[in-house]
């Protein structure tokens, strides 16, 4: 069973920055393609960042370009999110969550994820 803990939500201030981490245990954490989505209150879970199996490659949504970076430690099986620049549009629960993949792609849609954590509040003031 492959558990998936968020931590490094908060309140910020517009314009400041978070960094959330994800831990992933009971798999080896090379072979799963990572990837961040969020859930603002009264919508849909929104794709963020996704990362490859050995962090080759990487994708975003285009809000987040340029702000967010994903990255990830398979030594340590974790994978981080660097934000900054936060604005309060980027106020949601994240979400991390794996999937197996055969080969170095990017996976950005959630219904390709097997495996979810149970989130971390990001709260971003104006």
């Amino acid at each position: 069973q492959v558990q998936l803990i968020e931590s490094g939500g908060g309140l910020v201030q517009a314009g400041g920055s978070l960094r959330l981490s994800c831990a992933v245990s009971g798999r080896t954490f090379s072979t799963t393609g990572m990837g961040w989505f969020r859930q603002a209150p009264g919508k849909g879970r929104e794709f963020v960042a996704a990362i490859s199996r050995n962090g080759y490659k990487s994708d975003y949504t285009d809000s987040v370009k340029g702000r967010f970076t994903i990255s990830r430690d398979n030594a340590k099986n974790t994978v981080l999110l660097q934000m900054n620049s936060l604005k309060p549009e980027d106020t949601a629960v994240y979400y991390c969550a794996a999937v197996y993949l055969s080969s170095e792609t990017v996976a950005v849609r959630a219904t390709m994820y097997k495996y979810w954590g149970h989130g971390t509040q990001v709260t971003v003031s104006s």
